[in-house]
């Protein structure tokens, strides 16, 4: 039951980019076409969930038993860079029409503070591994659906009469506003 809590809540109640604000750059940057959207969040799903696993292996028999607290922000960034690059070989050598849509964006999951946020996380819920794990994961099903939703959202705007003065950015940050403001009714809810 914890593992479906921990779930509901990181994917839903306390989504990354709808609650806690972070990962916005890819949000905005990738949410116009649904392809694009679901590739970029199934891509940061992988990286969020491995980098959940690491991140917790390397806090509790590392960081911790050696005394090197302060050294988990450059730690967990290293982890997240190195495994963007793995992600980055792996698309690229298996699916180049998918590597070429992404393309800026993909090495921007190194720097996605979603990420980060979630191996700092991971440290302040103070997760077992199998948590960690569910949480990374969930975590990206929530970034995921965001984009998705976003992507869906745009993709309608663009056969529907928008007023000049709010075409692209302006009606895209506007409907991103509505979306975290239905995100935040889901509060309190666990």
């Amino acid at each position: 039951m914890n593992l479906i809590l921990i779930f509901i809540s990181a994917a839903i109640i306390n989504n990354y980019v709808l609650v806690s604000f972070l990962g916005i750059c890819p949000f905005i940057g990738v949410s116009k076409k649904l392809g694009s959207a679901v590739s970029m969040g199934m891509a940061t799903t992988f990286v969020m969930t491995i980098t959940a696993a690491v991140a917790w292996l390397l806090n509790k028999y590392i960081l911790v038993g050696l005394h090197l607290e302060f050294l988990q922000i450059v730690s967990f960034i290293l982890v997240i860079a190195s495994l963007v690059q793995l992600v980055e070989m792996f698309i690229k050598k298996v699916s180049r029409p998918l590597y070429d849509t992404l393309g800026i964006f993909l090495p921007l999951i190194t720097t996605n503070c979603a990420i980060l946020g979630l191996a700092l996380f991971l440290v302040m819920k103070q997760y077992n591994f199998t948590e960690s794990i569910v949480f990374g994961f969930a975590s990206g099903v929530g970034f995921t659906l965001a984009l998705v939703i976003m992507a869906g959202i745009r993709e309608e705007l663009e056969l529907a009469e928008v007023p000049q003065p709010f075409r692209g950015a302006p009606i895209t940050l506007i409907v991103a506003g509505c979306l975290a403001l239905a995100f935040m009714g889901f509060s309190g809810l666990i």
